[in-house]
């Protein structure tokens, strides 16, 4: 695998960990006066809701990628029943923080539902926050790629804007992939519909302070909030990948979802010198992330 592909995933990792510390404090002063400008992967603050994680751990968001990943890993592939085993696993017995739309999925698994019908109706981009591992895996493949972004999005969260967007922005990093600038290919994959104003608006807000554009967009995890901050973190920082995961934790709420989203698209794009080797090397889970990545490679290579 070409090392942009790498990068990709491994920017997404590092988006969710650098947000750990402050990730879910809407006040930026707070932030900005009781952390400090966030530009190392730091602990959870003092009665943070990731009070379990450590200094390079994931945001709930990040452990569940690290699931998909690993199920992709051994499948080999993207299959969603084994994706969901896999997943009803980590969060049955999960040591951290469990969202509603996680808590409505394991309940309806429990009753009996199929992962294809599992899905909370929760808005939030969370679902769409885990895809990078998909990217990787279908990197030769847009079809196969759509198909699994769309079960893996909805057998948590099964809302059609929350899919759509996602698929928007997994495409967008698939472009990047092959060489089309970020913003040139949202221009050209601009869906039609209810999406389209937000992604627009995001577009439109690069001249804009981060900071100033989040808190008009909405910092909230609710996807009309959160695509058009990704959309706006993508576009201002085309090619400074660091600063846009930096000013995207500064900006508050749910930055760890925006981020893994905004970073997985800015490392396709820029590869791997984009990504600080400090934030890799304090990655908790870094080594693991590399074997599974090197044994996805090695079944596709002999596919």
């Amino acid at each position: 695998m070409n090392d942009s592909a790498k990068a990709m995933v491994l920017a997404s990792f590092t988006a969710d960990s650098l947000a750990l510390g402050a990730h879910w404090i809407y006040d930026t002063a707070v932030i900005t006066n009781d952390i400090g400008r966030v530009e190392d992967l730091r602990p959870p603050v003092a009665g943070s809701y990731h009070a379990t994680k450590n200094l390079g751990d994931f945001t709930h968001y990040g452990d569940q990628t690290l699931v998909l990943l690993e199920s992709i890993a051994e499948n080999p592939g993207f299959d969603l029943g084994n994706f969901a085993r896999h997943w009803q696993l980590l969060c049955s017995d999960y040591q951290g923080y469990l969202d509603h739309a996680t808590k409505d999925t394991l309940n309806n698994l429990a009753a009996g539902k199929s992962p294809s019908d599992s899905g909370s109706a929760s808005t939030e981009l969370g679902g769409g926050s885990r895809v990078a591992p998909l990217v990787y895996v279908y990197s030769d493949d847009l079809d196969k790629l759509i198909v699994g972004v769309r079960q893996q999005t909805a057998m948590t969260h099964n809302d059609p804007d929350v899919i759509a967007g996602t698929e928007f922005i997994a495409a967008t990093a698939w472009h990047a992939l092959k060489g089309t600038p970020p913003v040139s290919a949202m221009k050209k994959l601009l869906p039609e519909g209810t999406l389209q104003n937000s992604i627009l608006n995001g577009l439109e807000s690069s001249t804009m302070g981060t900071k100033q554009a989040i808190k008009r967009f909405g910092q909230s995890c609710h996807m009309s909030d959160a695509l058009p901050s990704v959309v706006h973190l993508i576009a201002k920082y085309e090619d400074n990948l660091k600063e846009a995961l930096v000013e995207n934790v500064m900006a508050g709420g749910d930055s760890a979802a925006r981020g893994m989203l905004a970073g997985m698209v800015l490392g396709a794009h820029l590869g791997p010198d984009a990504v600080p080797t400090d934030w890799l090397e304090k990655l908790t889970n870094h080594r693991k992330i590399n074997d599974l990545l090197q044994m996805i490679d090695g079944f596709k290579a002999h596919a």
